[in-house]
């Protein structure tokens, strides 16, 4: 974890700003973390180890975050912008159910290379991408053919 808190307080200053106590707790906190968080969910987290820290401060501290490379914002299409630890975790995509809002993370090898090629094809170099699939769960599938 000393490499993510290097990179991240690298480009907070780089950006002209401080490495305050409150951003480097909240990254501690952040980048335990597994899953999807929105801000709420981290400023929850955080007032638990320290209560001094503002909810203003966790949300500018995640786009810090993302600004450096080790979060990413995700959607599931809810309203809610989650966030995600992306050092030390492997490249997925997100299945999310439409109607109860489940989601899986999901990688493909061979989705992965489709993406690469239709890129290529199209003068492009990836840098980055997402993706999204939206669909039905099995248990939500189920819960509509029996009612």
């Amino acid at each position: 974890m000393s490499q993510a808190y290097r990179i991240f307080s690298d480009y907070v200053i780089a950006n002209k700003l401080k490495f305050t106590p409150q951003r480097k707790r909240i990254a501690e906190v952040f980048l335990r973390q597994e899953g999807h968080l929105s801000t709420e969910e981290l400023y929850d987290k955080v007032r638990a180890e320290d209560a001094s820290i503002g909810q203003a401060t966790v949300y500018r501290t995640l786009k810090l975050l993302c600004g450096s490379g080790l979060a990413k914002e995700v959607n599931f299409g809810d309203g809610v912008s989650r966030y995600e630890v992306l050092i030390g975790h492997e490249h997925h995509d997100h299945l999310i159910c439409v109607s109860c809002g489940s989601h899986v993370e999901a990688m493909d090898p061979a989705i992965e290379k489709l993406q690469e090629e239709l890129a290529r094809r199209n003068g492009f170099t990836l840098t980055s991408h997402q993706m999204y699939l939206y669909g039905l769960c099995a248990d939500c599938r189920k819960a509509k053919q029996t009612s």
